[in-house]
């Protein structure tokens, strides 16, 4: 039987573990978040959801980052995008931090900009003021990362309807211009329709 004192030790021993073994690598600063460089092709039809997600994922693979859950940051009739990309921090291609918790992603003081809002190549995503201007990234989403129910039809449309964009560079015209998640809607869902205010059917990537 083992005296009181090497138990103890023994127990404290495995509570540290268990706790670091539960502690997330906040050392990790390898890509976490991008914009995405180009539009899959059909607007605002990304596939729903997990065709977003698998995009992002493919993205974020060619650019050499692998071993990671990418989620898009996009509400549906379903599902809030607040609630689908973790818990943060997260780190752009060039390893800057633009938000340590989703409470700071959403709030005021997150490094949300259009320098540090970079696509998986590290490449400045054109903003207003640039020809062309793709500043508008969907994201069917308020301010507060809920749903607006302006989503392209749970993103499976190229047609009719709408979607709520950010603007990715915190500049320009709608209800809240320099909103990253919540500027305004688009004028419909194809991809005629997006660049007509400003966008290309860009939207953000975050890993979980």
């Amino acid at each position: 039987m083992k005296p009181a004192s090497l138990w103890i030790v023994s127990v404290a021993a495995l509570t540290l573990g268990a706790c670091a073994t539960s502690t997330p690598d906040v050392s990790d600063t390898s890509m976490s978040f991008f914009i995405t460089s180009a539009n899959p092709g059909k607007g605002a039809d990304l596939g729903g959801l997990d065709g977003a997600d698998a995009y992002c994922g493919a993205l974020a693979t060619a650019a050499g980052v692998t071993g990671k859950t990418w989620k898009a940051y996009l509400s549906s009739s379903s599902e809030d995008a607040r609630d689908r990309i973790g818990s943060g921090p997260w780190y752009n291609a060039s390893g800057v931090m633009v938000a340590s918790s989703v409470e700071n992603l959403l709030g005021d003081s997150n490094n949300l900009t259009k320098q540090t809002s970079v696509n998986e190549n590290g490449d400045i995503v054109n903003g207003r003021g640039d020809e062309p201007n793709r500043h508008d990234i969907l994201t069917g989403s308020a301010a507060n990362g809920r749903s607006t129910g302006s989503h392209c039809e749970g993103w499976t449309s190229s047609g009719e309807g709408s979607a709520t964009v950010g603007h990715h560079d915190r500049t320009g015209g709608g209800d809240d211009p320099t909103s990253w998640s919540s500027a305004h809607n688009s004028r419909g869902c194809s991809i005629e329709a997006l660049q007509a205010t400003g966008g290309d059917g860009l939207f953000y990537c975050f890993a979980q």
